[in-house]
């Protein structure tokens, strides 16, 4: 029991390696709410983008779902980061593990928002449409308010889920929660950073989790 304690709950060398972690978990809250934000605003786009049944289109946003919904996350970050340089443009650590992980979860949100649209009645469509709507104001006044209903609850779990992938960035240097925590432990040869480093991830995801469940349970029941 003893070693354990020192080993994974070092007092001295968590509070020394405070600092750094602490410093890293500033980063990984920026990054995962720019990830959340990013993903699903653009993923909405993609999603009513769909609605305009342009088939070149569609094929090109379906093609670029099914490709991020395919690869790993981590594929992606490291295939941004040393492969978009060969093209021109070479991006930071903070804005590939962005740019990388917002692309996957607007992948998973257009096909969220685009499923709930699909499983609306069509006779919604119809209605409307007989009743002198244009399609593009029942899209956005009568379809797309009850789509995001019923897309919310998937969409809060797979945001939680791909946000997590952070610490993916520290293999293109990310200086996030786990980077720091690995650095320190490494000059200390302790591991107790890393225990410092999960209580961050719970302190952040946590409560995300249970706000999640709360807002699944709410729109599953109606109230």
């Amino acid at each position: 029991m003893d070693r354990i304690v020192e080993y994974y709950f070092n007092a001295e060398v968590i509070a020394g390696a405070f600092p750094q972690v602490l410093a890293g978990f500033r980063t990984t809250v920026i990054v995962s709410l720019l990830i959340i934000v990013c993903g699903t605003l653009s993923g909405l786009s993609l999603a009513l983008l769909r609605c305009a049944n342009l088939r070149p289109v569609n094929f090109i946003i379906t093609a670029y779902v099914d490709v991020l919904r395919t690869l790993p996350q981590l594929v992606v970050i490291v295939f941004i980061y040393f492969g978009l340089p060969y093209l021109g443009p070479a991006l930071s650590p903070f804005a590939t593990t962005v740019l990388a992980l917002g692309m996957v979860l607007s992948a998973f949100s257009t096909e969220i928002f685009w499923s709930a649209i699909m499983a609306l009645p069509r006779g919604q469509w119809d209605a409307a449409s007989a009743l002198g709507f244009s399609r593009l104001r029942t899209l956005i006044t009568i379809i797309l308010p009850q789509a995001i209903r019923l897309a919310i609850p998937l969409l809060t779990n797979r945001a939680i889920s791909i946000s997590k992938g952070t610490a993916l960035g520290t293999a293109v240097s990310l200086p996030e929660t786990l980077g720091q925590a690995q650095s320190v432990m490494a000059l200390v040869a302790n591991p107790s950073p890393l225990t410092l480093a999960a209580a961050f991830y719970l302190t952040f995801f946590l409560p995300l989790v249970i706000a999640s469940r709360w807002i699944e349970y709410r729109y599953s029941t109606g109230r």
